[in-house]
């Protein structure tokens, strides 16, 4: 009988466990630095414009890997905490642009020291050559598609009637 896939010790499991704890930290971070309404999701937004301002919804959609409908609601939440603004893009008007609010200038550095000692602790618990190692391995991840999960799954359905 091959081994159980369905546990705690299963990767998505693991994966989302270790995201929850992450975030629930990033909460914490964010909350003692005096920014308690920022949450961790927040983050699909606020990040690709810590790297360039002004994004239109679409760019920030990519970057994030979110669809369209998704970064819009996303960006409506932010917007509500003060962090980002929309307007409308000066080259096409009936386009918009996220931009950070004064908030979000303000928050940022927040952000990248919470970020940084996260980042200092799990290198402390993993070690160098292992943290490098997992954040690579996560990216790769990050693009594992549908077909491939299918194609793994159709292979392991016919062999193991």
């Amino acid at each position: 009988m091959p081994d159980p896939h369905a546990t705690r010790g299963n990767l998505g499991f693991l994966l989302a466990k270790a995201s929850q704890r992450w975030n629930e930290l990033l909460q914490e971070g964010f909350a003692a630095a005096g920014f308690p309404e920022v949450r961790a999701s927040y983050g699909s937004v606020l990040l690709p414009l810590f790297e360039e301002d002004g994004l239109r919804m679409g760019e920030l959609a990519g970057r994030a890997r979110l669809s369209k409908q998704t970064m819009t609601t996303m960006v409506r939440l932010v917007e509500r905490d003060g962090l980002v603004e929309r307007r409308p893009d000066p080259a096409d008007g009936r386009a918009t642009r996220v931009h950070l609010s004064a908030k979000g200038r303000r928050f940022q550095p927040v952000a990248e020291a919470v970020l940084a000692e996260l980042d200092e602790a799990a290198t402390a618990m993993l070690g160098e050559r292992e943290a490098g190692s997992t954040a690579r391995a996560l990216s790769k991840l990050a693009e594992l598609s549908r077909d491939q999960s299918r194609a793994s799954f159709g292979r392991r359905t016919r062999s193991n009637p």
